[in-house]
C-alpha cells in the first residue's frame, strides 16, 4: 500500500487541535488538584480558586498562543505535559505550605511559574531558528562557565545547607548554575557538531580517543570537579558531567567515551569522598538510614520519606489528607514522597510517566532533526531533564545517595522552574523545524 501525502497545512492544523485538547486536559487536571488539596486540608474549596484559575488558565493559554504564532509545526505534547507537571507541583506546594502557615512561599512559587512561562514565550519569540545559536559557540560556553562558577565569587555567593549554590544581587537571589547548564549544553552541541569526526577517531584495539582529543572531556571533568569541591554541589556536578558524557557518546558513537567517563566519574567521586564530609554522610544515610542510631538523626529525612510512601500504599490517602509535612524539606528534595503518601504509588507512577513522555518526545525531536547541532542540542537538553528526574527519584527511593537536585517543574525552586521552561522552549523550537516529515507515495 502506498503512503498518502499529507498537506503541511492540514498537519499543522491537526497538531494544533491535538495540542489544544491536551492543554485543556492539563489545565483541568491542575485545577482539580488545587481544588482537591483544599477540600482535603480544610474541607472546602480554596477561597482564591477563581483568581488562581483565571491566572493559571490565562498564562497557560498565553504560552500556547505564542507556540501557535512562533512555532506552528512544533511538537503538540511537550507544552501540555509541562503545564500539567507545573500545575500538580504548584497544587502540592500550596497544600504543604498552607499546613505550615506559609502560603506566601507557595505564592512565591506561583509567581516563578508565571516568570517561567514568560521566559518560555520570550525564548520562542527571540530564537526563531535553533541554528542561530550555533554561531556563538565560545561566547555561550564562556557565559555558561561564568554562571556555573559565579557562586564562589566573594560577596556574591552564599551557602545554604552546606552547598554554595546561590548568588545575591540585593534585589534578586537565584541559582546561576541552572542557567549555566543550559548554556553549556548549547556550547557542547555546537562544539561537538563541528568536531565530531576528530573526536570519533580512535586508536588502538579498543578505539580509545587520542590524547590530543581528550581536552574537552578533561575540561568538563575538571569543571564538574570544581563545582563539586568549591560549591559542594553534588547534584550539579553529576548532571554536568553526565550530560557531557552522553553528548560525546551520541556525537561520536564510540562506547570508549562512556567507559572513560565512568572511570573519570569514579575518580571524581573518590576525590569528593575524601574532601567533603557531607558526601560521606550521604553515603552513610544511603546504606544505614533506618538503623536505630540514625533514624532520628542523619537518616530522619529519608526515613520519613519511606514512611510516607508506606502510608500512601498504592492509591494514597488523598490530596490534603496525609502527613507529608513531617518530612524535612518536603517541598524541594522530597516532594515525590509527598505525592507518594497522598496519591500513592500509582500517582507517583503517573508523574514519572509524564516525565517519560517529555523525555521520549525530546529524544524523538533529536532523531527528527536533520542537522548535527539540532540533534545534539535536543538530546543534550532532554538528558538534563532526564538525569534530574532520575537522580531525585532514585535518591528518594534509596537507589542512589541523595543529591539535592530539584524535580523539574514540580519541586520548590524558582530558578529551576524558569530554566526548565527555557529548555522546553528550545526543544519546541527545535521540533518546529523537524517534527513534520511529509510522506510521499512511490
Amino acid at each position: 500500500m502506498s503512503a498518502v501525502a499529507v498537506p503541511a497545512g492540514a498537519a499543522q492544523t491537526r497538531r494544533a487541535r491535538t495540542g489544544f485538547g491536551l492543554l485543556i486536559l492539563a489545565v483541568a487536571g491542575s485545577l482539580l488538584a488545587y481544588v482537591l488539596q483544599g477540600l482535603g486540608l480544610h474541607g472546602e474549596v480554596p477561597r482564591n480558586l477563581a483568581v488562581y484559575g483565571v491566572v493559571f488558565t490565562g498564562a497557560s493559554l498565553g504560552g500556547w498562543l505564542v507556540i501557535r504564532y512562533a512555532a506552528r509545526s512544533a511538537d503538540p505534547a511537550l507544552y501540555p505535559v509541562a503545564v500539567l507537571l507545573g500545575g500538580l507541583g504548584l497544587a502540592m506546594l500550596y497544600r504543604l505550605m498552607d499546613e505550615r502557615g506559609r502560603v506566601d512561599i507557595a505564592q512565591n512559587q506561583a509567581i516563578w511559574l508565571l516568570i517561567g512561562l514568560a521566559c518560555f514565550a520570550l525564548t520562542l519569540l527571540v530564537v526563531r531558528d535553533i541554528r542561530q545559536l550555533d554561531a556563538f559557540t565560545y561566547t555561550i560556553g564562556l557565559a555558561g562557565i561564568v554562571l556555573l562558577l559565579l557562586p564562589i565569587v566573594p560577596g556574591l555567593g552564599y551557602e545554604i545547607n552546606g552547598a554554595r549554590l546561590w548568588v545575591n544581587f540585593g534585589f534578586l537571589q537565584f541559582q546561576p548554575a541552572e542557567f549555566g547548564r543550559v548554556l553549556i549544553v548549547i556550547f557542547l552541541a555546537s562544539y561537538l557538531s563541528q568536531r565530531r569526526e576528530l573526536l570519533a577517531a580512535g586508536v588502538g584495539r579498543f578505539g580509545l580517543p587520542r590524547v590530543k582529543d581528550l581536552g574537552p572531556l578533561l575540561l568538563a571533568w575538571g569543571t564538574s570537579l570544581a563545582v563539586l569541591l568549591l560549591e559542594r554541589d553534588v547534584g550539579a556536578s553529576l548532571l554536568l558531567f553526565g550530560v557531557f558524557v552522553v553528548m560525546v557518546w551520541i556525537a561520536t558513537g564510540r562506547s570508549s567515551y562512556l567507559l572513560l567517563g565512568i572511570v573519570l566519574f569514579a575518580i571524581g567521586a573518590y576525590i569528593g569522598w575524601l574532601a567533603l564530609p557531607h558526601i560521606q554522610e550521604r553515603v552513610v544515610i544511603w546504606f544505614h538510614a533506618l538503623d536505630p542510631k540514625n533514624v532520628n538523626g542523619i537518616g530522619y529525612q529519608l526515613a520519613q520519606g519511606w514512611f510516607a510512601f508506606a502510608s500512601g500504599g498504592m492509591v494514597g490517602t488523598g490530596l490534603g489528607l496525609g502527613s507529608p509535612t513531617f518530612i524535612p524539606y518536603v517541598g524541594s528534595d522530597f516532594i515525590l514522597a509527598a505525592f507518594g503518601e497522598e496519591l500513592g504509588m500509582l500517582g507517583v507512577a503517573g508523574i514519572l510517566l509524564l516525565y517519560l513522555v517529555l523525555i521520549g518526545r525530546g529524544l524523538r525531536i533529536g532523531v527528527e532533526r536533520q542537522d548535527s547541532f539540532g540533534k545534539l542540542l535536543a538530546v543534550g537538553l532532554t538528558t538534563v531533564i532526564g538525569l534530574q528526574v532520575f537522580t531525585i527519584a532514585a535518591g528518594v527511593l534509596r537507589l542512589i545517595p541523595l543529591t539535592g537536585v530539584p524535580l523539574p517543574l514540580v519541586s520548590y525552586g524558582g530558578t529551576s522552574r524558569v530554566a526548565t521552561f527555557v529548555i522546553l522552549a528550545l526543544l519546541i523550537r527545535a521540533s518546529a523545524g523537524a517534527w513534520y516529515r511529509e510522506r510521499k507515495g512511490p
